[in-house]
């Protein structure tokens, strides 16, 4: 198939998801005001994070040869408006594949980035979670090696100077998902050893705390079942209940915005695989797909920041024939 007649296709799949699942009226449902790629320097990009820091964007995903390779490293690129982008730094390791990179604030105003090693064959494990810390996104540094081996602490939320994150068991003999807790975010205890949701490869997470303390979970279930669950939870966050949400999701990021709608960017696997932003209703266990955006093949995993009245979302896709890193803008009724 030629370029252009991928590309086609590709379109064509995207406006069929948008009939289907968009199909309101004007002013109903969020809008998107702006996408565009923002870097696809190496052959494979992907994994993003988000984050806006001393009035400048920050976005961080890993770079390899290709989606799984023994290169992975961690780019992190800035910006000053959005649009134009430079790299800051690039992390990488002799051992080991670096992979999903998340970023955050510490509440003594550094930079967080984590992300985990896949170590190279022969090696005692086969994957450690891993923190850099910076105060300008250019130097960072030494690592520091948290959690525990082989338990893959995947997104690290901030909350009243806590750091908390769910691990999940990358091992062939561990599958279930584990709660940290840091007030530094270089020792992780554990909250929660093993969480009480059903299923046989609980993984991804993203969690958000409400103002009132209620913490609500978006996980990614593999396995049996595949489905998507709610997690929801009341200081010191140690007993949890979980809701089938009845529909597979990859790479779930969620946040809450300022009228109280849960938002979440997840990957969809229905129709035509694509990156969506959907709508959580945790009364009700529901998770509904609000707009799709261009995106097809390898994509999802996304950073979230709200930012001007806008939702920033960064993203990755292979739509556009190489695997790239987009940044799009939301605007919300």
């Amino acid at each position: 198939m030629s370029r252009s007649a991928h590309r086609l296709s590709v379109l064509l799949a995207y406006f069929a998801v948008v009939l289907v699942f968009g199909a309101v009226a004007e002013g109903e449902e969020p809008v998107i005001e702006s996408v565009r790629r923002i870097w696809d320097a190496a052959p494979h990009n992907a994994f993003t994070d988000l984050v806006r820091f001393q009035d400048r964007w920050y976005c961080v995903f890993r770079e390899g040869r290709a989606h799984v390779s023994p290169d992975g490293a961690l780019r992190v690129i800035r910006s000053a408006d959005g649009e134009t982008w430079e790299s800051a730094a690039r992390i990488t390791s002799p051992n080991s594949d670096l992979r999903d990179a998340k970023i955050t604030v510490t509440p003594d105003g550094r930079l967080m980035l984590a992300g985990a090693e896949a170590l190279h064959r022969p090696a005692p494990h086969k994957h450690q979670s891993l923190v850099w810390f910076s105060t300008d996104g250019v130097a960072w540094s030494e690592r520091h090696d948290v959690g525990d081996r082989d338990n893959w602490l995947w997104r690290i939320t901030w909350h009243e100077r806590t750091a908390y994150g769910f691990g999940y068991g990358c091992s062939d003999t561990n599958r279930g998902i584990r709660l940290y807790a840091s007030s530094d975010g270089r020792s992780f205890r554990t909250l929660v050893e093993k969480a009480d949701v059903p299923g046989t490869y609980p993984n991804e997470t993203s969690i958000v705390f409400l103002p009132d303390g209620t913490c609500h979970c978006l996980l990614r279930q593999d396995g049996e079942p595949n489905t998507a669950f709610l997690g929801t939870s009341r200081p010191p966050f140690d007993m949890w209940t979980w809701r089938d949400l009845g529909i597979q999701i990859g790479g779930p990021h969620m946040i809450r915005l300022p009228d109280g709608r849960l938002i979440a960017v997840v990957r969809l696997y229905d129709k035509v695989a694509r990156t969506s932003l959907c709508e959580v209703d945790p009364e009700n266990g529901r998770l509904t797909e609000r707009l799709p955006f261009p995106s097809g093949g390898d994509t999802s995993y996304a950073g979230l920041v709200w930012h001007a009245d806008r939702l920033w979302i960064s993203y990755y896709s292979s739509h556009e024939e190489k695997t790239a890193i987009y940044l799009a803008k939301v605007r919300f009724p």
